[in-house]
């Protein structure tokens, strides 16, 4: 079962207690204070393991406590601290503090660790605060309460190429022919309930991650059909692949069901719309596949793949394509976006009128001498 979203409650273990101790012995009846500190409380440490796809074990383990530290005890003897606890979730898991709103980690790399709930301090024992003016001191610290949480997981798949479209569009026969990965297969929409991962091996070097999306429809970015649940996944892949039915079976037109899809990533997320992006053209054995592909391509003003996963054809292409892509994509070479339609828009003339100044000019300031001279005018008359 696939679940990508969890709620649970973690407490860091609490910190022991110091110790009131006097030292008596033989020959040392006032030995001094010794009251050894209490333990540490040990913490909550989420890490990241590959070997789990689900957020599965956290639907029925919705608790997590670590360790409590011990207290201390005489002859200085500090006490164990407690035993830390690691909850392993899925690589791409986002952490997120449920009270507060607040992410708190990304785990998007695998063995990635981060404390989630640190654990109390040990208090000290009496020992510690022996001086020279206070020899025997009759009281100790407790120790520290742990940190509490509740937390909120959600889960990103992680993969370099997101398969998307309408319902029926071939997404999980795609998935099927490019990698061992056996998602469910039929002849009605919405087969795919949950996402799948497949890997595509084109080397011994160079291998693909694909992720097969459940169908997208308009109206999801809202939560109609499957709505918004898995739109997340498509966050963390690097590149879109994005596949159109050439003859749909309900008689749509495939640029106008291209265009919803669109629409679709646009309205979730702007990250969404600016990731690069293929266009596939599916179910190429049928008759008029190649008029649709033209046609799409000469609308969206890009090029456009044509594949037929039944038979085979254009399925090695179309893996060499998204591999260029990726290495596009990690090397940030910003994708090609399509080309807007053009519009015939008639010339007119257009007459030019020079603007006149209103202003008047000002005239030229006068020199020392000018003004001068001019002084010694006005006495003269």
């Amino acid at each position: 079962m696939f679940v990508d979203e969890a709620d649970i409650h973690v407490k860091g273990g609490d910190g022991g207690s110091g110790c009131i101790s006097f030292r008596h012995e033989k020959f040392a009846p006032m030995g001094g204070p010794d009251g050894g500190d209490g333990g540490h409380g040990g913490s909550v440490i989420l890490m990241a393991d590959p070997s789990v796809d689900t957020l599965f074990e956290f639907s029925g383990h919705h608790h997590w406590r670590a360790g409590d530290g011990q207290a201390g005890s005489g002859s200085r003897s500090s006490g164990k601290s407690g035993q830390d606890v690691r909850v392993r979730v899925p690589v791409g898991t986002i952490v997120f503090d449920s009270e507060l709103g607040l992410q708190l980690a990304d785990l998007d790399q695998p063995g990635a660790e981060v404390i989630i709930a640190r654990g109390g301090r040990g208090g000290h024992g009496n020992a510690r605060f022996a001086s020279s003016t206070q020899q025997a001191p009759r009281f100790c610290e407790p120790g520290t309460p742990g940190q509490e949480r509740k937390l909120h997981f959600e889960l990103k798949l992680i993969a370099d190429v997101g398969l998307i479209g309408l319902p029926n569009a071939g997404k999980s026969t795609l998935l099927s022919r490019l990698s061992a990965a056996r998602p469910r297969i039929a002849d009605y929409p919405f087969t795919t309930l949950e996402p799948q991962l497949g890997i595509c091996e084109l080397t011994d070097e160079r291998r693909i991650v694909l992720a097969d999306l459940p169908g997208l429809i308009e109206g999801a970015h809202s939560g109609v059909g499957l709505g918004d649940a898995f739109l997340r996944h498509i966050e963390r892949t690097r590149v879109l692949c994005h596949l159109v039915e050439a003859t749909p079976i309900d008689g749509s037109d495939p640029l106008t069901n291209y265009r919803s899809i669109r629409k679709e990533l646009t309205l979730y997320s702007k990250l969404l719309a600016d990731k690069a992006e293929l266009v596939v053209v599916t179910k190429l054995d049928l008759p008029g596949a190649d008029a649709v592909a033209a046609k799409l391509a000469k609308k969206i003003g890009r090029d456009v793949v044509l594949i037929s996963a039944v038979t085979g054809q254009g399925l090695r292409n179309l893996a060499e394509r998204l591999w260029q892509m990726i290495r596009d994509a990690k090397a940030g070479r910003l994708p090609l976006k399509p080309r807007p339609p053009r519009r015939s828009v008639a010339k007119k003339k257009v007459h030019v009128r020079r603007a006149v100044s209103t202003e008047k000019k000002r005239k030229p300031r006068k020199t020392a001498k000018q003004r001068v001279a001019k002084r010694k005018a006005k006495k003269a008359d």
